[in-house]
């Protein structure tokens, strides 16, 4: 592979980092533009749209999304991808940046990549490595900051983000690891365009959205088109691109363009006031992770060759 594809995929995976960094900030602004709108509405619209996209994507690229509900284990990990890990992801996310802001809620969402080291650890029985260990105390200091603001007798941020933002980062780790044996097969298109519809339309028997009577003008019309598009398709599809000319370590590291786009976006554009406490957890969340990704693909490796000889 040349160094030109290498770089084509580097950027490819650096926009796709930063257009759902984006979507955040165009959620936290429809939330604020409209306040009786509410992050079920949002996801369901997100979810459904993106889900038929990307199911047409598919059969028009020939990858045959129809094919993944003829055998009833790769259904079933669908309709878990899409009920454990996708509605959480997407849903407690933007719970998360309706109750605060998308810089805070991105940054715990970031912290999915731990919740998945816990996982091998106390179920595959995955010793961390020194380097991992060393991510998990900078993250859970960077995470104390922000919380406590260096007052570890309150809170700096509402119990109800680090609830919302919390969930969003297990379904990090639930949206990585449930699809992992049938992506190779069925693709990512179909896989996440399925769970995305699956999602959606049970979102849909929880709570129908027609039912919902909102008025949207223009400009939230385009920031509903902006999350759908730009936030959620977009990105997927140049993301997906990308680990043609790039290894998935490496894409893991460029993750960090979300928390920064949506920091920077939100500080320019929503006038966002950040701490230097919450500048300097985030950072250290941030580094802590670009550390646990360089290990996280030899994790996964050695999960999937355990599973196979077993």
């Amino acid at each position: 592979m040349t160094q030109q594809h290498h770089l084509r995929g580097v950027i490819l995976a650096s926009i796709a980092c930063i257009l759902w960094g984006i979507s955040g900030v165009a959620a936290s602004t429809l939330f604020i533009s409209n306040p009786h709108l509410s992050a079920m509405w949002l996801t369901q619209v997100r979810m459904l749209s993106a889900g038929v996209i990307l199911i047409i994507a598919g059969q028009l690229t020939g990858k045959h999304p129809l094919a993944i509900w003829k055998h009833k284990r790769s259904a079933w990990q669908v309709v878990s991808y899409g009920l454990l890990g996708l509605i959480p992801v997407q849903l407690c996310y933007f719970e998360a940046v309706r109750v605060g802001n998308a810089p805070i809620a991105t940054i715990i969402q970031f912290l999915g990549p731990f919740i998945i080291t816990f996982y091998f650890l106390f179920f595959k029985h995955v010793i961390p490595k020194r380097i991992e260990v060393i991510g998990m105390v900078m993250a859970f200091i960077g995470t104390l900051l922000i919380v406590t603001h260096g007052h570890l007798n309150s809170l700096a941020v509402s119990p109800a983000i680090l609830f919302w933002g919390g969930l969003s980062a297990i379904g990090v780790a639930t949206n990585t690891l449930i699809p992992r044996s049938i992506l190779p097969k069925y693709g990512a298109l179909a896989v996440t365009g399925w769970g995305l519809l699956v999602a959606g339309l049970f979102l849909m028997v929880l709570q129908p959205m027609w039912r919902v009577h909102l008025t949207l003008n223009a400009f939230q019309l385009l920031l509903l088109v902006v999350i759908v598009l730009l936030g959620t398709v977009a990105p997927f599809l140049m993301f997906a691109h990308s680990l043609s000319y790039i290894l998935p370590t490496t894409a893991s590291l460029l993750d960090a363009f979300e928390p920064l786009a949506a920091t920077v976006f939100s500080v320019l554009f929503l006038n966002v006031q950040l701490t230097s406490f919450d500048f300097v957890g985030g950072l250290m969340i941030i580094l802590a992770v670009m550390a646990l990704s360089l290990n996280m693909h030899k994790m996964l490796i050695l999960f999937h060759r355990r599973r196979t000889d077993s």
